[in-house]
């Protein structure tokens, strides 16, 4: 009867051991889809905007109003890219996350 008391907690304790293994698994959480950002479209270039000066029908203002659209869309692919790095680097977590996840499964299962 000792001789079985002496094994039970040795099996108890490798049990709670790999319990607390599985339980440091972390299962990782993808990014929200919902967040991707969106990238901003171009302008769109009318036809005067090419034309040589006296062109008939171009008075030369479409130049200078799709000159101000590309500023404005500068300054919102700068924010896209930025916002962008960020997404990537949110997936770069999960899918190193995921490789974590699976380690320490198969270290569970050793």
């Amino acid at each position: 009867m000792s001789r079985r008391s002496g094994t039970f907690p040795l099996v108890a304790l490798a049990l709670l051991q790999a319990a607390g293994a599985q339980a440091a698994c972390v299962v990782p959480v993808p990014p929200d889809a919902a967040a991707r950002p969106i990238r901003p479209d171009l302008p769109a270039k009318g036809p005067c905007v090419d034309a040589k000066v006296g062109t008939a029908g171009c008075l030369g203002w479409e130049s200078y109003k799709y000159n101000e659209e590309i500023r404005a869309y500068n300054d919102k692919a700068a924010t896209f890219q930025r916002a962008a790095q960020a997404y990537v680097d949110r997936l770069n977590a999960y899918v190193k996350g995921s490789a974590d996840y699976a380690q320490c499964e198969v270290k569970a299962l050793q």
